[in-house]
């Protein structure tokens, strides 16, 4: 690129002029961005919600319940060494939505489907006191939960277009869902003492939907409408409970349902299934999501179903389920056995996939080490559970190992541990260039680090200058790779290679608009096999 002149002056001497920095820093994406999908109790479904903790959570979805095996697998992941996760909640056509009818033809649904509404107690208040002008249709709600959490919003109304319209006041609430909700005309019904108390409740079972005013709102109204008549809510007839158990829907990648809601988010680098605590999945809902994290550049870890504790531990079992309705072979793809046992809040045992506790252990690695470390060893300790559902000594390690099953083992003087670091193409037969974890892992970190960082040049023009400057970002960035321990090779010649120049971009392909550059890299291999040969010497004086 040509420098400019400076401007002209009046006079010699020494002038200075700033000049744009040839080099457009390439950053590397995050390696550890976990994302879960399955049943909550509460909590926005078919949306990737950021959360930086286990009270996120805890505040959104609920607290630990054993039916909700999804609570678990994101308490391990922080307990474990997460930072930051996006969960998805399965939109279960099964689980309604709780409301209350403050009219005839105002009703309220909440937040979220769920029997949290209603387990909770939410209620909804409305009155008129310390109002200014009542001649305008005014009123006060207040909307309360029985842990004391309230949401006030004073001197509202039903007029369309006006400051204080009860929809527009609404955008923000915790506690109702506005969008679902039916905001009429017709104002609330008082009592004596100038008040309406509305329980929120759960339609019928014969009511079929969501439970929104549509579908599910008839029970909330029948409530509603004895609330206003008496200033006391009747409750409706409860809903059948929701089937916990059964296997989920990955949903429509059209739509951006299901883990396709990952679609909103910016990235995610692991994508967990806690499903039943069985680990029963839809036919092929595995293929499916490992074909959707190899579009996505993440991996799918996958817990192994429980009818594997259950049963000896042989070559045939092994090598003829995760061939067949289990999971086909993919790059994107890691299996962990067995599963975790753990304790709930009465102190008793059940058990649970182990896909939170692994991608807890594969974030504190790629802090501590590195995305081109093996999240494997005796580094690779697992907490807060009581042990796993199967002994994995040295002699399933040697069944499950070459077959891409990665153990979970509890070593002596260590503990629970990651003792396998294989993708589902990495049994010993196939040879694939992509069999270790850590290898792929930093194959798909570079992939997405280099292609955002190369937005920068589509429409510039397809030259030397071009190329040069592509050249020397990326060697910039491979090469600060390189300084941290992420290639092999001691030299960074040997290490990794970058071209973007005439050779890889004869004429023809800018005559197609077409930029070339290639990057290797020699990856590093985990040290699976550690060999120790021991001879006897003679003395010697």
């Amino acid at each position: 690129m040509p420098i400019p002149l400076p401007p002209l002056t009046s006079g010699p001497g020494v002038y200075l002029q700033e000049l744009p920095n040839p080099v457009r820093p390439i950053v590397g994406v995050p390696t550890s961005m976990a994302a879960f999908y399955g049943r909550a109790s509460q909590g926005i479904v078919d949306y990737p919600y950021q959360v930086n903790a286990w009270a996120d959570y805890e505040n959104e979805f609920g607290e630990l319940d054993t039916a909700y095996p999804m609570s678990y697998a994101v308490y391990l992941f922080f307990l474990n060494g997460g930072n930051t996760a996006l969960v998805v909640r399965y939109n279960d056509p099964t689980v309604k939505t709780a409301s209350a009818a403050l009219s005839g033809d105002t009703t309220l649904v909440a937040s979220s489907p769920g029997q949290w509404a209603v387990t909770d107690a939410l209620t909804a208040v409305v009155d008129t006191s310390n109002l200014v002008n009542t001649s305008v249709n005014q009123f006060n709600l207040t909307l309360t939960k029985a842990d004391g959490s309230t949401e006030f919003y004073a001197g509202v109304n039903l007029t369309k277009g006006t400051p204080q319209y009860l929809a527009t006041q609404l955008i923000p609430s915790q506690f109702v869902d506005v969008t679902k909700s039916t905001i009429g005309t017709t104002l609330p019904t008082l009592d004596d003492d100038k008040t309406l108390t509305v329980a929120f409740a759960m339609p019928s079972a014969d009511d079929a939907g969501d439970g929104g005013p549509a579908a599910g709102g008839a029970g909330a109204a029948a409530a509603g409408g004895a609330a206003a008549a008496g200033g006391a809510a009747a409750a409706a007839p409860p809903a059948a409970a929701p089937d916990t158990t059964g296997p989920v829907d990955l949903g429509d990648p059209d739509t951006k349902t299901g883990i396709y809601a990952l679609l909103k988010a910016d990235i995610f680098n692991m994508l967990c299934l806690p499903v039943d605590p069985t680990n029963t999945y839809v036919t092929k809902a595995l293929d499916e999501a490992a074909a959707f994290c190899t579009q996505q550049r993440a991996m799918l870890i996958v817990d192994t179903p429980s009818t594997w504790d259950a049963i000896p531990l042989t070559f045939s079992t092994i090598t003829t389920q995760p061939q067949a309705s289990f999971l086909s072979p993919s790059t994107n793809a890691a299996v962990y056995y067995p599963n975790l046992q753990l304790t709930d809040a009465t102190g008793a045992t059940f058990t649970s996939g182990a896909c939170g506790a692994v991608a807890g252990v594969w974030a504190a690695t790629d802090a501590s080490r590195g995305v081109w470390k093996a999240p494997a060893g005796t580094a690779a300790a697992i907490t807060g559970i009581v042990g796993f559902t199967a002994q994995v000594d040295d002699k399933e390690s040697g069944i499950i190992n070459p077959v891409a099953v990665n153990g979970l083992r509890t070593m002596p003087a260590v503990g629970p541990v990651v003792w396998g670091a294989r993708t589902t193409v990495g049994a010993d037969q196939t040879q694939n260039q992509w069999k270790y974890l850590p290898v792929r892992r930093l194959a798909l970190y570079l992939e997405e680090s280099l292609l955002r960082g190369t937005q920068w040049a589509v429409f510039e023009p397809n030259d030397e200058p071009l190329w040069s400057s592509l050249r020397l970002n990326v060697t910039t960035f491979m090469q600060g790779l390189f300084s941290q321990g992420a290639f092999q090779g001691s030299t960074p010649a040997t290490a990794y290679l970058v071209q973007c120049d005439a050779t890889n971009n004869p004429q023809s392909s800018i005559d197609l608009g077409i930029v070339n550059i290639l990057v290797g890299f020699a990856p590093l291999y985990p040290a699976e096999f550690v060999i120790i040969n021991i001879q006897q010497q003679a003395g010697q004086a």
